[in-house]
């Protein structure tokens, strides 16, 4: 089977869109999947800084969305049509996938970030023969199609717009999961978001969902705009003495803060930024040492790392879906649509911050 995808052959060339080879059928538990829309996670262009630590060439993308064409057998418990969400990959049988926390499965690292499954990994490959790196997040959905393992899905309601929903798999996941999941937030809670992306703006949506007082901070003004209209108090994060005006916002300090940045200060100031007991959770990964000034994690404040919010695919994405159709969770409002054909522009416009959320199409663009 042949189609096209977007290529990575080295960290510092633009992607290039070219015909690849899928040499077989679904293995047993696999399902073939016709790519709708994928949407372009900031994972996806880390790869660039990752010092050969990711396996190329590669076809990357892991927020796809589109409809089951083959199945791999009845035991994959979708069949031909069904239109599915793709989410992370996790080996179903390690001590925290059987716990339902998939996103701490023990190969979560070699199974998402570095190469992907080495089952049949040589069935896919260039029109040259050469190999390309095995499925990214499971997936390698920057692409007409992808051949996922059936844990990784989530079957949708087909009247929901299925080119739009692959975000739902990854970025919004995160920030809505650590909102529902993480923190567990209840009507009236407070949380404090630094960063106001794709993650950043899931949990905002999903704390106005649920009830929640909610602060933004971020440096952009149009993300800030993007906040206030999903019902956050907007703060630019070069707000002077921004911890005590979170405090006063807050009526004494936010319950809970989310960390999307990755920035040292940031994150020290959304710890002062904390009442007494209150719980940080960042989402970004980081490369260097964090030093924590003095006092900030004073009286029982705490700090943790979340993964993918927490969140089980299976159980958080039909909520979302849900929520969105119930008007509650507008996700769509941040989506921006490019032919896949248009990758490098994406990739242009995502690291300008021109654009919230860049969602590839396979067969362009929507009307």
């Amino acid at each position: 089977m042949r189609f096209g995808a977007a290529v990575l052959r080295s960290y510092e060339s633009p992607f290039a869109v070219e015909e690849v080879i899928l040499n077989a059928g679904p293995a047993d538990g696999e399902i073939l999947v016709k790519i709708a829309g994928c949407g372009m996670c900031r994972t996806d262009l880390a790869v660039r800084r990752s010092a050969g630590r990711s396996p190329l060439p590669a076809v990357l993308g892991h927020e796809g969305s589109g409809i089951v064409v083959e199945t791999g057998g009845p035991g994959t418990g979708l069949s031909v049509g069904d239109h599915v969400v793709l989410s992370f990959d996790s080996c179903g049988h390690c001590r925290n996938c059987m716990g339902a926390a998939p996103a701490y499965c023990d190969s979560f690292a070699s199974l998402n970030l570095f190469g992907g499954r080495k089952e049949n990994a040589t069935r896919f490959t260039d029109v040259a023969g050469g190999a390309l790196a095995p499925r990214w997040f499971g997936q390698s959905s920057f692409a007409e199609y992808a051949m996922v393992p059936a844990r990784n899905v989530v079957r949708v309601d087909p009247s929901l717009p299925i080119e739009l929903l692959g975000p739902l798999g990854c970025g919004f996941l995160t920030g809505a999961g650590a909102v529902f999941n993480s923190f567990g937030v209840s009507p009236g809670d407070t949380l404090a978001v630094f960063g106001a992306g794709a993650v950043g703006l899931a949990a905002v949506m999903a704390a106005t969902a649920g009830g929640a007082v909610t602060v933004a901070v971020d440096r952009h003004p149009e993300r800030l705009a993007f906040a206030e209209r999903f019902h956050a108090i907007p703060l630019n994060a070069a707000s002077a003495g921004l911890p005590d005006r979170i405090q006063q916002l807050t009526d004494g300090g936010a319950q809970y803060a989310l960390d999307t940045t990755g920035s040292a200060q940031l994150i020290n100031d959304a710890l002062r930024a904390l009442r007494p007991t209150g719980h940080l959770g960042l989402v970004a990964r980081l490369h260097t040492a964090l030093p924590l000034e003095p006092g900030t994690l004073d009286r029982g404040r705490r700090i943790s790392h979340l993964c993918e919010g927490d969140a089980v695919p299976g159980l958080l994405i039909p909520r979302l879906t849900g929520l969105w159709q119930a008007g509650r969770f507008p996700f769509d409002q941040l989506i921006r649509t490019y032919p896949l054909a248009d990758i490098n522009e994406a990739e242009r416009d995502c690291d300008a911050g021109r654009v919230v959320k860049p969602v590839l199409l396979p067969e362009g663009r929507a009307p």
